[in-house]
């Protein structure tokens, strides 16, 4: 395959990746009003949920709620709901600290990421260029990898790249993964179609995330300290690594178009793919270490709205709704 054939390839590849994202947060930008459709579902306060284990998780109900921060008892995730004054595109709290990726209100493509203590009190803001997609925080909340799609600033036709940056949150370190070295199949590899999105965190050093050139996709392993992305696995994009760290999930395009689960058991490297039929466009989580979550968006009427489904990461039963109206799920036990 020629130079230009390759990039033109990737270009492809990457639009797939993004329209998504870009519909999503296009919808959500615009606040969108309540529909007749969206089942009624009783309130709860935030100390009442937060003194017990919650999931907490941008609220998509159509309405005054939507966009919002919210909270459910960990037991009964689709049941009362404690709805927050944040918004957010993105939501993941750790160890106490939650990080909140927005786009920047009255400005094109642009975000705004902010990590707050428990008290919420602000330990680290900033500003970046580019339409919000995936965002995580560390185990131990000490670092947050943000991900955003940067329209005119790319080497390739379709006119973007993805900018991913990982940000210690007590000095205010900036690593751009882009500018770690990339070691490809034993040799270090410099392809001027690098793009990178989707981080998840091992601990405070090694993380995975999706590295992309060549028009593929490749799940890869980074370490701050060493300065290096080493790739792991090819056709995996979004990694969510288990709670344990024995596993990672990730999407993978099918042949016939969209996406599925699947999950890698790091140590032996056996795949398997999760009993979904309809297309993840995600970065899944952990509801546990034997369940995966992702959300999926609603159409029609209620288009807007995405439900939180979950799912064994054995893939021993099909999937079950977990929480309706619901999206970026983040576990506090």
């Amino acid at each position: 395959m020629t130079s230009r054939a390759r990039l033109v390839a990737f270009a492809v590849v990457c639009l797939l990746a993004v329209a998504g994202v870009v519909a999503y947060v296009a919808v959500g930008r615009e606040r969108p009003p309540a529909a007749s459709g969206a089942p009624a579902r009783a309130s709860a306060s935030v100390a009442e949920v937060e003194a017990g284990p919650h999931l907490i998780f941008r609220d998509t109900t159509l309405g005054p709620s939507y966009g919002h921060v919210a909270l459910a008892a960990l037991g009964a995730p689709d049941g009362a709901r404690a709805v927050t004054p944040m918004t957010c595109d993105r939501v993941d709290r750790r160890a106490g600290r939650t990080l909140c990726l927005s786009s920047r209100p009255g400005v094109s493509a642009a975000s705004t990421v902010v990590v707050t203590a428990a008290d919420g009190a602000v330990l680290r803001r900033r500003n970046l260029p580019g339409t919000p997609s995936r965002a995580r925080l560390s185990p131990d909340g000490t670092l947050v990898a943000t991900t955003t799609f940067v329209a005119g600033d790319s080497y390739l036709d379709a006119g973007f790249s993805t900018r991913t940056y990982v940000v210690a949150v007590d000095t205010g370190r900036v690593v751009h993964l882009e500018d770690l070295a990339l070691v490809h199949e034993g040799r270090r590899i410099r392809p001027v179609d690098r793009n990178l999105w989707g981080v998840t965190f091992l601990d405070g050093d090694a993380f995975y995330v999706t590295v992309a050139f060549g028009g593929r996709p490749w799940l890869a392993r980074g370490s701050l300290s060493a300065g290096t992305l080493t790739t792991v696995r090819a056709d995996a994009e979004c990694p969510s690594l288990s709670p344990d760290g024995t596993r990672v999930a990730y999407k993978k395009r099918l042949t016939s178009g969209g996406w599925s689960v699947a999950v890698l058991d790091l140590a032996s490297g056996q795949e398997r793919w999760l009993p979904e039929q309809r297309s993840v466009d995600d970065q899944v989580s952990w509801l546990d270490d034997d369940t995966v979550v992702y959300g999926l968006p609603l159409t029609g009427e209620r288009g807007g709205e995405t439900d939180l489904y979950a799912v064994p990461a054995d893939g021993s039963a099909a999937p079950r709704l977990l929480a309706g109206q619901a999206w970026s799920p983040s576990v506090v036990r």
